[in-house]
């Protein structure tokens, strides 16, 4: 999603990414990797939960999870993964934002 970042700004999308390390690793991850979009940590995988993240522990934990939700807080997109590589491209996720704002 960092290559792609200015095409989400462009459209008014804000990116939330859920880690389930705790606050001090993840703020230190999200400074060395330089990423531009909000990184939430989520060690206890509460909010994971609530959006029904699958995890995993044979697959390495966490199931890939991307969700668009608009402005009133509706599920207008989502894809829960089966592996750690089954994730939507930036293009996919893109068109379906596209596609629900065209008026």
């Amino acid at each position: 999603m960092r290559q792609d970042y200015p095409e989400f700004v462009r459209r008014n999308i804000e990116i939330i990414a859920l880690g389930p390390d705790g606050p001090n690793a993840f703020k230190r991850y999200w400074e060395n990797e330089k990423l531009p979009f909000i990184g939430c940590p989520d060690l206890k995988s509460q909010v994971a939960a609530q959006y029904h993240q699958e995890i995993n522990w044979i697959k390495l934990g966490r199931m890939p999870a991307v969700l668009l939700i608009d402005q009133q807080g509706e599920i207008i997109f989502r894809q829960y993964g089966d592996s750690m590589s089954d994730i939507p491209s930036n293009g996919e996720v893109l068109s379906v934002f596209d596609k629900q704002n065209r008026t």
